[in-house]
């Protein structure tokens, strides 16, 4: 840990997991991205390689987040190799002869490669050489139907321990609740492995969510005010409106990319690269921007569409801040979000059980109910992983607590008009028409279909547009109203509509507050109650003169990593160099005990850095 990756302890679980894997014990770990995973499979690697035991095999889904991994640690003075469809024959034969020679550490490779035949052969030999010394399967939620990045080829991997059983195995995710762990268990056989689950909680991540008016603007002015020049991933649902935000991002001054599955792949990897390889730029994206996203100085996420699940959305926001400093997690959400994602749910073009569905509905509605709560966000997300936590002060909701309002009645209405509609025509209608008639709007549909007889007509002019969108929303969201997606998106009251009309339950919104929810003015983020200081409270504390040796560092890394054609943070992480900045070391011993800086970096760059702290 110290020698080769400059880190003075382990975090948290580490040292249990780095023992048993180096032990030869089978474990399940959940960690959340930015918690240190890849080192509880690396350090055991390293020491079983150094006892003698052979070859680590990873399996990694993206050919982007192998190659990073693998240069990360050749940069530490680590043996690397990964295996991926951009080779050509030669090129995998020398890494595969490279490993026969006993010269590889660890060797990264997809699933789909793994259970090939020629490889199984590859691995078959070192095996019978007992040169087999651990199987890390990593992003290993894909095994399971139930997770969010479901990869068919990922169940095959179960053979890796039906074919050699006495190779121990470590199975890894950042995502996964307790029906898709059971699922992993199952799928990979891992009954006898040790389960580690490390705490979800992301505390240098600051939550917000705000309700959609004009979501590109909200957007611009979340960037402009909180996030100016910073690096950041913007998703969106569809690739059409990947492309379109990115070029309208690029025409009101910021720095963007496009990134989605149908883009030539040529462009993706252009894309990517530069991405981890430049400051400063925004990805718009679909998911298929994500797991290969290595990056630790994200400074936001953004979505301005919700995703399908709670998963989902963890797995996407935790890919900000993975230095542990200071990011956000923003989300434009509106009515046509739950619509758009109860639709793809209940498709009845979808092969999918009733079974499927079900579970798809109970993850959408812990999103929800997270996307709609006025307490703390973070209790909510975290509730969901089966963890206990007090409100963090570190969410929009904490920094800034919403004005609540009783919209029972309001609620009963909606509900009540939808009835009194369906009864007179035995028609339903969408959400726009049935609040004009609350809102008692004679327009030519309402003239058309008499709906200004209703007793329902004009009850709900108190309240305005954007407040009755909120009702619906919380309905939808409810399941007390149903939009029929086969329909038009007409609204029907749905299986908890009596409960409400009943009486038995209440409905609280928070008060719609234009100025928040149009993004105008920074969130207020100062200590709170908890005593919870900014995560960025390193960086906040330099001195001018320290803050001189940080943006002399940092020029000094961008030209290294430019000459070896290596991002940035794989030569040193912000942390590290803000370490430095600060301490100002006097020399190699002093630079040595620093975080980040292991025996091979401080032999390769020790002195330029001594250099550069001198003169700045």
């Amino acid at each position: 840990m110290q020698q080769v990756f400059g880190y003075p302890r382990f975090r948290g679980l580490q040292a249990d997991i780095v023992s048993g894997a180096i032990a030869g014990d089978d474990a399940l770990v959940l960690m959340p991205t930015g918690g240190g995973k890849s080192l509880c499979y690396q350090i055991p690697a390293i020491a079983r390689r150094s006892n003698g035991q052979g070859l680590t095999v990873v399996v990694s889904p993206l050919i982007a987040l192998m190659y990073d991994q693998v240069r990360a640690l050749q940069e530490v003075g680590v043996a690397a190799d990964c295996l991926h469809s951009a080779l050509d024959y030669a090129q995998v034969q020398a890494v595969q002869q490279r490993a026969r020679n006993g010269e590889t550490t660890l060797l990264y490779a997809a699933p789909e490669r793994i259970t090939t035949p020629h490889f199984l052969d590859f691995l078959d030999h070192l095996a019978s050489k007992g040169q087999l010394a651990l199987f890390a399967i990593d992003e290993a939620h894909c095994v399971s139907q139930w997770g969010h990045d479901f990869r068919p080829e990922y169940r095959q991997l179960a053979l890796l321990h039906q074919r050699y059983p006495q190779v121990p195995r470590m199975a890894l995710t950042a995502t996964a609740d307790a029906v898709t762990r059971e699922d992993i268990i199952e799928r990979l056989q891992l009954q006898e492995a040790q389960v580690y689950v490390s705490s979800f909680d992301r505390p240098n991540i600051c939550y917000q969510v705000v309700e959609k008016t004009d979501p590109r603007k909200q957007l611009l002015r979340f960037i402009e005010d909180e996030h100016p020049d910073d690096a950041g991933i913007v998703y969106c649902q569809s690739r059409k409106k990947v492309e379109e935000t990115a070029q309208w991002l690029v025409e009101q001054g910021i720095n963007a990319l496009p990134y989605h599955a149908g883009l030539p792949a040529e462009m993706r990897q252009l894309h990517q690269d530069r991405f981890l390889r430049e400051e400063g730029l925004v990805m718009t994206a679909t998911i298929a921007f994500g797991m290969g996203i290595d990056k630790p100085d994200v400074r936001f996420v953004a979505h301005l569409d919700m995703p399908k699940n709670i998963e989902g959305y963890y797995q996407e926001t935790g890919r900000a801040g993975r230095d542990g400093q200071a990011a956000d997690a923003w989300m434009a959400y509106g009515l046509a979000d739950v619509v758009n994602q109860r639709r793809m749910i209940d498709d009845p073009q979808s092969q999918a059980s009733e079974a499927y569905r079900q579970v798809m509905r109970t993850k959408l509605d812990a999103l929800l109910a997270m996307a709609e709560t006025t307490d703390c966000r973070r209790v909510r997300l975290l509730a969901y992983f089966d963890e206990p936590s007090k409100p963090c002060g570190n969410c929009d909701n904490c920094l800034n607590p919403p004005k609540t309002w009783d919209a029972t009645k309001a609620a009963l209405m909606f509900l009540s008009c939808i009835y009194r509609v369906q009864q007179k025509s035995d028609m339903h209608f969408g959400a726009g028409h049935l609040i004009d008639i609350l809102r008692g709007k004679m327009t030519d549909k309402v003239q058309q279909y008499e709906h200004q007889s209703l007793s329902t007509f004009g009850i709900g002019e108190g309240l305005s547009q954007q407040q009755w969108g909120a009702v619906v929303r919380q309905l939808v969201a409810r399941d007390a109203v149903v939009a029929d997606a086969q329909a038009f998106n007409t609204m029907r009251l749905g299986p908890a509509a009596k409960t409400l009309l009943s009486g038995q339950a209440q409905v609280f919104l928070r008060e719609s507050e234009r100025v928040a929810a149009s993004g105008r003015g920074r969130m207020r983020k100062t200590a709170t109650s908890t005593g919870r200081r900014p995560a960025s409270a390193a960086l906040e504390s330099l001195g001018p003169e320290a803050r001189s040796r940080l943006d002399a560092l940092k020029a000094w890394r961008r030209e290294v990593a430019q000459q070896n054609q290596l991002p940035a943070f794989v030569v040193f992480n912000d942390a590290t160099l803000i370490s430095i900045a600060a301490e100002n070391p006097a020399g190699l011993g002093a630079l040595s005990q620093i975080s980040g800086v292991g025996q091979k970096k401080l032999d390769a760059y020790g002195a330029e850095i001594l250099r550069v702290c001198q003169n700045a």
